[in-house]
């Protein structure tokens, strides 16, 4: 076995043997003054992007089939792979990326949202004197700056309130934040802070206010990770990397070592997924960068090679924005069976979780029932008894696939790493496995120093501190400003904008369509309460987006905001994306039928939609079953048993409300559980039912009724908007 001194470690080489990155990041005693000198030093290393823009898939293709060998092919477009294409690309390597799904499509997509350096995993490195774990925190919180500063549209400091119930814990977690404060020296985003409980109740106002203390506050960053993981992407195809997403890798191409005689993995047999064309992509080194499905592609290499990934799931719900203030997040420490829970606002709404459990890999995780309503409890145990928390009130959810690997230095084989891992195979694969999204550039750095080293590559260091991730160079607070004045924009969505693209936000509003109003001008939303617009559509398109998912779940977050919107606004994509793409009737079909499942089994709809079936109980006190029922047959004039869509007009009429006969076909589909084409009273009663268990809200129809109920005799008009996913 042969070993050599990396840039930040040892490196251990030959029989499959794990390198392991223990080593401190060479620029974790950087200050954020240096950040900023580092960037003017890498602007002075390298030219400008060889890419105004990043270059069409077809050219990307192209490039990819023509290339008689890159120096470097990496496998998997999440965060940290995109980061590798970025790292060598910038150092002068020839560089090729490509993505069995979209960029972001697995665990990058599906996280807290946070840029964090890990409060739980300083505790640990404290109580346990464990220097691995202090040493991943502290490089850590050197990247929160980093990505902060170099991607400042799409993330943002976000203060995180730790409630506290027994005295003895104030001094007690105060030290512990102070101490992660500390940690991060002059990288320290804001200084944190103690609250009275009546401090900390007027921040919080829905706290639970019962034995409550008091409060710490301390700062940590926010990211929107789709996006983020698309910028790195973006930037690395910009200073001429050939990056592609939809390329599957078949299998490894190897050829025998003159010098040697064995067998080097010499790049790979790639699949374009939307057409099913094969060539081979040849390379001095590939780089396995794949998250969960790490072992997968080792095992391409040796059949031999022993499982390191051991994979868990991370499930997280997303809420109306009223659970939570605007812009203070909650942390639980310490859940009823050990776990952390973050409760924290993100694009106007909430979003709660993590669990962490076993699972298997699969490319389609699905968040449980069980996850879900973990989550929920343990949200009901810190808000106030009058915030009743519902079930219904849960808008999307999902399961991330952390790619937690062994570390092979441990006594325990079981035992898992929280660190990066690298390993080199005897046939010089190179894999990066482990770590967490806060550390995917010292990540990349580390695996792109391994790879020149063990290959004898040509370049110089790493040069992504300070580099600016495309959109954030010249953003600024006030950008979208600018594109209110100049392109008649509304406000929100022109915020939106700004804080999605950055400088690239005109591109977009150049796209815009004429809303025909008088104002906003230009800027025709996609669905009413979110301020995505058709033209990113039209520029996801541009940024390589292929499928209907890719948009509403990658370049639009609607799919993970709220499942309903979602498929609201699908055939409208669909038709938007079918008119740049030349797609025919059928295959609009295929993703309209791909995109909804997606939604109803990976987004949390089918969870969602099992809270009432026809199998629904009716749990109501008889006085509440006649009340419905009299509210029922004010519908039910004919005493038929049901009600009808000519049922619900007549009513409306009465009050001189008008309203789409597609509107109300919704409306009732929603609560017609045997599909029949009409709401029996039973049905209804069983909405009602699930309504006041708080397993449904929302719901259009009971909306409906009781408003028209109200004013059947006051003719007041009845507002058909839909609120956080209901009526």
């Amino acid at each position: 076995m042969a070993f050599y001194k990396a840039a930040k470690g040892t490196v251990l080489v030959g029989g499959g043997a794990l390198a392991t990155v223990l080593g401190l990041s060479q620029f974790a005693h950087y200050r954020r003054k240096q950040v900023n000198l580092a960037y003017v030093e890498a602007a002075e290393c390298f030219a400008e992007p060889v890419n105004r823009e990043p270059p069409s898939r077809e050219a990307q293709l192209l490039t990819l089939q023509n290339t008689s060998e890159f120096d470097i092919l990496v496998i998997g477009g999440g965060a940290t792979g995109s980061g590798c294409a970025l790292d060598a690309v910038t150092r002068g390597l020839k560089t090729a990326l490509v993505e069995r799904d979209d960029f972001s499509s697995g665990t990058s997509s599906r996280s807290t949202k946070l840029i964090h350096g890990g409060v739980r995993y300083l505790q640990k490195a404290i109580m346990k004197l464990d220097i691995e774990q202090y040493r991943m925190v502290k490089e850590a919180l050197h990247e929160r700056a980093n990505l902060l500063e170099i991607a400042p549209h799409l993330s943002a400091p976000l203060p995180i309130m730790l409630p506290v119930y027994k005295w003895w814990q104030l001094p007690y977690y105060w030290v512990g934040i102070k101490l992660y404060d500390l940690v991060a020296g002059s990288n320290c985003l804001k200084s944190s802070y103690v609250l009275s409980k009546s401090r900390a109740l007027e921040h919080f106002p829905m706290l639970q206010k019962d034995k409550l203390v008091g409060a710490i506050v301390y700062y940590d960053g926010q990211h929107n990770d789709a996006r983020m993981n698309l910028a790195i992407a973006l930037t690395a195809a910009r200073y001429g990397a050939a990056t592609a997403n939809y390329m599957e890798v078949v299998n490894l191409l190897k050829k025998k070592d003159p010098e040697t005689g064995t067998e080097r993995v010499s790049g790979a047999r790639c699949k374009d997924v939307l057409t099913g064309k094969e060539f081979d992509v040849r390379a001095k080194c590939v780089i396995n960068a794949t998250g969960p499905f790490t072992d997968a592609v080792r095992k391409m290499d040796d059949q031999n090679a022993t499982a390191i990934c051991q994979p868990s799931a991370g499930v997280h719900i997303v809420m109306p924005g009223y659970y939570s203030p605007e812009s203070m997040g909650l942390l639980d420490p310490a859940t009823s069976d050990g776990r952390v829970i973050f409760f924290l606002p993100w694009q106007k709404m909430t979003i709660a979780g993590t669990t962490d459990s076993p699972t298997d890999i699969t490319h389609h995780p699905i968040p449980s029932e069980e996850d879900i309503n973990f989550i929920l409890n343990e949200v009901r145990n810190y808000l106030s008894c009058d915030v009743e928390v519902r079930r219904g009130d849960v808008l999307a959810a999902w399961s991330g696939i952390r790619p937690l690997v062994t570390d092979p230095k441990s006594a325990d084989t079981q035992s898992i790493s929280r660190n990066h891992v690298v390993d080199i195979s005897e046939s010089g694969l190179v894999t990066i496995a482990g770590g967490k999204w806060t550390t995917y550039r010292s990540m990349a750095e580390d695996t792109v120093n391994a790879a020149i080293k063990f290959h004898n590559l040509k370049a110089g260091p790493s040069r992504t501190v300070g580099l600016f991730l495309q959109g954030g160079k010249d953003w600024s607070p006030t950008l979208y400003i600018r594109l209110v004045q100049d392109y008649g924009l509304e406000s929100e969505v022109a915020q939106h904008l700004a804080a999605t693209y950055g400088d690239k936000a005109f591109e977009v509003a150049k796209m815009a369509s004429v809303t025909g109003k008088r104002w906003p001008i230009v800027g025709v939303r996609l669905v009413s309460e979110f301020p995505y617009i058709e033209a990113e559509v039209k520029y996801g398109i541009k940024e390589y987006a292929c499928t209907a998912v890719d948009m509403i779940s990658r370049r639009t977050r609607l799919a993970f905001l709220n499942v309903q919107a979602a498929e609201e606004a699908l055939p409208r994509i669909v038709e938007l994306m079918g008119r740049e793409l030349d797609w025919d009737e059928k295959k609009k079909e295929k993703e309209l039928e791909t995109a909804r499942k997606f939604l109803y089994y990976e987004m949390g709809y089918k969870s969602r939609s099992e809270q009432l079936t026809d199998r629904s109980e009716i749990s109501l006190l008889p006085s509440d079953i006649d009340r419905y029922k009299k509210r029922f047959h004010k519908f039910d004039a004919d005493q038929k048993g049901f009600i009808t869509i000519v049922d619900v007009q007549r009513v409306l009429e009465s009050i001189n409300v008008q309203m789409d006969e597609n509107t109300l076909h919704e409306i009732l589909n929603e609560v017609d559980l045997n599909k029949n084409g009409q709401v029996e009273l039973n049905e209804f009663l069983q909405l009602m039912s699930a309504i006041q268990k708080g397993r449904v809200s929302g719901s259009r129809l009971a909306i409906l009724m009781k408003t028209a109920e109200e004013n059947l005799d006051r003719r007041v008009l009845i507002p058909v908007d839909r609120s956080c996913g209901g009526f």
